[in-house]
């Protein structure tokens, strides 16, 4: 089953983006060859321009404070399991803990190294990293892979706290919801969302087999999905058949 998932604030769709680049991040970097830890500086960068919104850390400390008390007030219920209740708490207060000890917006600090910032402010142009243009950047990368590894595992290292804050908050957010079988009539399905409560997320699995790609659009009161289909230019077109997939409302 292929995985789609939908925000439905901004707040949510700049969380999955930097899981996506972290997570692209930390594949890159286990490789070997100069390319790929090329493209690893390009995603280290990439993150650093995600994160550089100057109320996120605040929005995602308070994100992780408020699920801490949310959870607290389940203590005492015999349907909780208290164990499990402590190290999801435990896992909360260890990634506040280690956000809140960063200065500055993530990757503040990188910015002090006029090397790397040398090669960001070269890395969007095309072509813009060739020996020739940067002889330091070139002399880098035929180091060997242990060493290259280990200088990006150093500048990474400031941007983890965030990356662990991300995994915990949407983590928690995707335990959230249940998912169930709904079924798309003619292409088309459509939701109305209880007007009492606010969901954050959408999570939609579909069978590939079917050969149907999401067209997915949402707001707090009502979620629509359309199902496409890629021609032989790969233009997408509605797929006028009745499908079925699973979706799970994360609020």
């Amino acid at each position: 089953m292929v995985l789609y998932e939908y925000p439905f604030n901004e707040s949510i769709r700049t969380m999955l983006r930097l899981e996506h680049l972290f997570d692209r991040l930390g594949q890159l970097i286990a490789r070997e060859t100069p390319l790929d830890h090329h493209f690893a500086l390009v995603t280290l960068f990439e993150i650093m321009d995600v994160a550089s919104r100057a109320d996120l850390k605040s929005d995602l400390l308070k994100e992780l404070e408020r699920h801490k008390t949310q959870l607290n007030g389940y203590r005492g219920n015999p349907a909780i399991a208290e164990e499990a209740l402590d190290e999801v708490i435990r896992r909360i207060d260890h990634a506040f803990s280690g956000l809140n000890a960063l200065s500055g917006k993530a990757g503040h600090s990188l910015t002090a190294n006029e090397w790397l910032m040398s090669i960001r402010s070269r890395i969007s142009i095309p072509g813009g990293t060739c020996e020739f243009d940067l002889p330091a950047y070139y002399s880098w990368q035929q180091l060997l892979p242990v060493r290259r590894r280990k200088d990006l595992m150093q500048w990474t290292q400031c941007l983890m706290p965030m990356a662990e804050a991300l995994q915990v908050l949407l983590g928690l957010l995707r335990d959230s919801g249940s998912p169930h079988k709904v079924a798309a009539q003619g292409g088309q399905f459509q939701q109305s969302l209880p007007s009492g409560k606010t969901y954050q997320l959408l999570r939609m699995r579909l069978d590939p087999s079917l050969g149907l790609i999401p067209e997915i659009s949402g707001h707090r009161l009502m979620v629509s999905i359309r199902l496409m289909r890629q021609d032989e230019e790969g233009r997408l077109k509605p797929a006028h058949q009745d499908a079925s997939f699973e979706l799970t409302l994360c609020s």
